[in-house]
């Protein structure tokens, strides 16, 4: 396999002033994803005690929700190719107004699963279409910042469902937490349809050289040429563990805080939220850095080693303790997750196999969502919070080995 191309600045690529209109879309129509995904960490308690679920199922509640998003995640970048970002945006966020509604009707526990997994084609599709269509809009050598402030949005989400379904609870009840969701998610589906388009002639020869085809939907690839690179797979596997252990801890870490150190649904919700506020700001702030040095492979593995050791403290500290170690895992949190991402198309070099590379990192990513939370409940039911921490390291030394072997810049 060829070494991946150093790319350096060309002045002649810019940057069209529609791309970050273009980016707000995005954004919006992510951000509503997991908003919908955390919806139910804060309130898990109620809904335990609602519907007589134990922790492993509590887990599942979680997890299920990533089901659709590893089924879809390969098929994902062909349907990139055939119906197009926008009307898969669509799809994808109109799957997130459907599951919320169906959740919030929930007599029962069977339905309220089911609505979970319908949400979860949202995410499943939006993560694969909007990393697309943010390297179709921007020119490679300018990737890390955009990459960094969409990739916030997953934080931004978490933040505001952390923070927000405690109050939303307290005030009527755990069905207004979703009847917001499917509220937002509706908002989000008319503005990415009103202002989401893909670039212009004049904007493409902005963006380079090449010829106008070769950022086109609708050119056929090869699975085989696109899928038979290993580094792609090296840096999907360290994407996948990085989710599994963070969504293990950011899932049940609320449940923890009210169970077994007595702070309440908001505090608790707050205090988990602190790893994505600080990742908000660091992600951006880690892209780049990631363009400056030009290097992805440094911005990814340093904060995945420092990641790896901070799994020795939350489950075991207590006072002002917690906090500090949620805002510093934030920052590792934060950086990681961006710089992979825009790794990604670098690594897959031909626009047209952008989805597809794009498809596999997004399997391996919820592939992480879907296990870690599920294994994480399976853990607590045979062992200890502190336990079930610590063995979240050796995974996370999955994701750094496999980083550190794929050939990224």
């Amino acid at each position: 396999m060829s070494q991946q191309p150093v790319l350096t600045p060309n002045k002649t690529i810019k940057t069209p002033g529609y791309a970050w209109v273009v980016l707000f879309s995005i954004y919006l129509a992510t951000l509503a994803a997991p908003l919908s995904q955390s919806k139910v960490s804060p309130v898990l308690p109620i809904l335990r005690d609602t519907f007589g679920l134990d922790y492993y199922w509590a887990g599942w509640l979680i997890s299920i929700f990533s089901v659709m998003g590893f089924v879809l995640a390969l098929p994902a970048g062909f349907i990139l190719q055939k119906i197009g970002i926008k009307i898969t945006g669509l799809i994808s966020v109109g799957s997130l107004v459907v599951g919320s509604i169906l959740g919030a009707m929930a007599d029962g526990a069977f339905l309220l699963y089911f609505s979970r997994f319908i949400e979860g084609t949202g995410m499943g599709l939006i993560m694969v279409a909007a990393p697309a269509a943010i390297s179709i809009w921007f020119p490679a050598e300018k990737r890390g910042l955009p990459m960094g402030l969409w990739a916030s949005s997953v934080g931004v989400g978490i933040i505001a469902a952390m923070n927000l379904a405690p109050k939303l609870v307290e005030a009527y009840n755990w069905q207004a937490v979703w009847w917001a969701c499917a509220a937002f998610s509706a908002i989000a589906f008319v503005l990415f349809g009103i202002l989401f388009r893909m670039p212009k002639e004049d904007e493409i020869r902005q963006l380079s050289e090449q010829p106008a085809q070769d950022t086109s939907e609708g050119k056929p690839v090869s699975l085989t040429r696109a899928m038979a690179n290993s580094s792609l797979w090296m840096v999907a596997i360290a994407f996948g563990m990085y989710n599994l252990t963070v969504m293990a801890w950011n899932g049940l870490y609320p449940d923890f805080l009210h169970t077994e150190r007595g702070y309440s649904l908001n505090d608790a919700g707050f205090i988990t939220s602190l790893l994505m506020m600080t990742g908000i700001f660091a992600g951006p702030i880690g892209g780049f850095i990631s363009d400056r040095i030009g290097s992805r492979k440094k911005m990814i593995v340093i904060p995945y080693i420092l990641l790896a050791v901070l799994f020795l403290f939350p489950f075991t500290v207590t006072g002002w303790m917690i906090p500090a170690v949620m805002i510093l895992a934030g920052i590792m949190v934060g950086i990681i997750a961006p710089v992979i991402l825009a790794a990604v198309p670098e690594i897959m070099k031909n626009p047209a196999t952008i989805g597809i590379g794009m498809g596999v990192a997004a399997l391996c990513q919820n592939l992480g969502m879907f296990i870690g939370p599920a294994l994480f409940g399976t853990l607590l039911e045979i062992s200890t919070w502190a336990i079930a921490g610590y063995l979240m390291i050796p995974l996370c030394l999955v994701g750094i080995i496999t980083a550190w072997t794929a050939k990224i810049r």
